[in-house]
């Protein structure tokens, strides 16, 4: 009899306690076999010049809904328990797990949007022969898993850099990274270089 108490305290204990939190995963993720078709499918050319390059030409954060803007959006969709300001749109509360290093965080502000590949990265690859209205999706592309929460200090050391040069602090993130990468790439027909290629390759073969 003791041992049926027991069994349906640890029972009652473990539904009781919170599920782990874990990171939202962005829209239209590939699969690795379609990513590495997709990869193959890119052209590979060097990059062009950052030459005549400003964020000011990929108008970001527009509004999509009411007072929503973009990144009020993407806070809503990764967070967890997300409260928002009724007028202004704000989360005012909610907790975000980031995928690239795991680490939790209570506060918006210590979350940034992360472009997961760079509006520069994107000038230099093809984007500055586009019109306005083309950056502006690019930029606020809620489509495909161009746009994720992540952890402000980590999305400053990534910067404009392609997975040749930064890749996420958590190794088990390489996969889901890369297949993003090379989703936008593809869906936007940007070219990569020959080291971007090589890195993406290595890291879509952890998948």
């Amino acid at each position: 009899m003791k041992t049926a108490i027991l069994t349906f305290a640890l029972a009652t204990i473990a539904a009781a306690a919170p599920a782990p939190l874990v990171p939202r995963a962005p829209p239209n993720v590939p699969t690795t076999a379609a990513a590495k078709t997709a990869l193959a499918g890119l052209t590979v050319a060097a990059q062009g010049p950052q030459t005549g390059y400003s964020r000011d030409l990929f108008p970001h954060w527009i509004t999509q809904s009411g007072a929503c803007n973009t990144r009020e959006v993407v806070l809503a969709r990764d967070g967890t328990n997300v409260v928002q300001d009724s007028s202004s749109c704000a989360a005012t509360s909610g907790t975000w797990k980031s995928p690239y290093d795991g680490a939790t965080w209570t506060a918006a502000s210590d979350v940034d949007i992360d472009h997961m590949v760079p509006l520069s990265n994107a000038w230099k690859s093809g984007a500055s022969s586009w019109t306005t209205a083309r950056r502006q999706s690019f930029a606020n592309d809620l489509t495909n898993p161009q746009l994720l929460a992540v952890t402000d200090s980590v999305n400053q050391a990534k910067g404009d850099k392609g997975p040749e040069d930064w890749k996420p602090p958590l190794t088990s993130y390489y996969c889901t990274y890369a297949k993003m990468w090379v989703k936008v790439k593809s869906v936007y027909s940007l070219t990569i270089t020959s080291a971007e290629k090589t890195a993406l390759t290595s890291m879509l073969n952890t998948c």
